[in-house]
This record gives C-alpha cells, structure tokens and sequence, in this order.
C-alpha cells in the first residue's frame, strides 16, 4: 500500500519510465479522512524537478471506498478513449458532488476508535439494536438516520437515492460489504425494484477501509446518471 511521499514519488518515476507516458492523475480518497493526498502533493513537487517532461496532477476526492472507485474507473477509461488530461480533470470534478456513499453497521465503534467518525458522533450512543446510516459529506462522515432493522436500513438507502435521482432514475452503482456478501444481495435487489441501474459492481471494501467501519459493513457508492462523457 502507498503510505508516504516516497512511496508516491517512487509509482510517478515508474509509470513515467514507460513509453509515451507524459501526463499522470493521482486519484485520493478524501484529504479529510487521510493523509495520502498531502502525500502525494509532496511527492508531485518532488517529481516536478526530477522528472520535469511530465505532468502530473493530484486529485482531492472528498470521498472514499467506490465514491473515489467510480472516478477512478471513469478516469481510465477516458484516458483509453484518448481524451485530454484537462478534460478527465474536469470529468473528475464533475463526479464529485453527484457520487453518493450510503452504510450501515451494527456499530459504529471502529469508526469512533480509528478517529474517523466525523459529524456521525452522536450515535456512538445509539441503544442496542438500532442501526446507524452515515455517509460523506466534504470529505467528512455524517449520520443519515438510524433504523430498527438492516432491511429498514436498506429500505432507508433506496429511498435516499430515490429522492436524490427520481423514480426509475438512472445511476451506476457500487454494493460494498465487509464479510456479509449476503447483506449486498438484499440491498441489490430492494436497488433493483425501484431504480435503473446502468451498471453495478460487488466488492468488500479495503482492509484499510473495513478496519475502520467494523466486521459486517454494507452499503452503497453511487453516482446520478446526468453527466456524458
């Protein structure tokens, strides 16, 4: 795993040591929550005097887990097409505020030990049974409601996506879990009833990630369909 500038400086030097490679995109999760995107504004500075025929850029996400994931893949895949290094800048910019993460645990004390709960504090102290919903806002964790149930809770997530894009509306979207496989498939098909989803993915978050939102973690990333690119 990249940890520090030199790590960051040492990828730039080997990406930029392969044929035809003149500009680069670093992609972060949320500089709020982490310390890899100062890293790599370390290790572009660096890299700008000692491999200075190449251009690279290093983006904040204000997000994290398949929020930063579904830029990333957009990023790559323009840069397959050919498109210009300003025009994924600008792609990557537009994703930001119609990308939405949504989860729910049966705690939210990993989040409160590893320092990462955000404006989400206040339930820390929720009664036994009660299921948390947090997401990011600017690149912080928030509380989005609580449930009495994880299918109240999924329920809860459709209808937060639902307000957001409209009924049927068009999103692509990311089921993420940590060891609860199962729980996406319930949360996938309450997604399918009521949305049209252009494309999905199924993944368990990082370690690096899941060590923070605890054992049994499910949830959502997902982004409105209203940009072309």
């Amino acid at each position: 795993m990249v940890k520090n500038p030199g790590d960051y400086l040492s990828l730039y030097e080997k990406l930029a040591n392969e044929d035809g490679v003149k500009e680069i995109v670093s992609i972060h999760i949320t500089s709020r929550a982490s310390g890899a995107y100062q890293a790599a504004c370390v290790a572009q500075s660096i890299a700008a005097e000692q491999i200075p025929g190449v251009r690279i850029e290093v983006v904040d996400t204000r997000h994290a887990a398949l929020c930063q994931g579904w830029m990333a893949i957009e990023a790559a895949r323009s840069a397959l097409a050919g498109r210009s290094l300003d025009d994924i800048l600008a792609q990557i910019k537009k994703m930001i505020p119609v990308c939405c993460m949504i989860q729910t645990a049966d705690t939210l004390k990993y989040l409160y030990m590893g320092g990462r709960i955000g404006m989400a504090q206040r339930l820390v102290g929720s009664l036994l049974n009660i299921k948390p919903l947090i997401g990011m806002e600017d690149g912080v964790i928030v509380p989005l409601g609580t449930a009495r149930s994880r299918n109240s809770a999924y329920r809860m997530m459709v209808d937060m996506i639902e307000a957001a894009v409209g009924p049927k509306g068009k999103i692509k979207i990311a089921y993420v879990h940590v060891g609860v496989p199962q729980e996406v498939e319930r949360i996938k098909a309450l997604v399918e009833e009521r949305l049209t989803v252009v494309e999905h993915i199924i993944a368990e978050l990082s370690p690096a990630l899941a060590v923070h939102s605890g054992p049994g973690t499910a949830g959502l990333c997902y982004r409105k369909l209203t940009l072309k690119f």
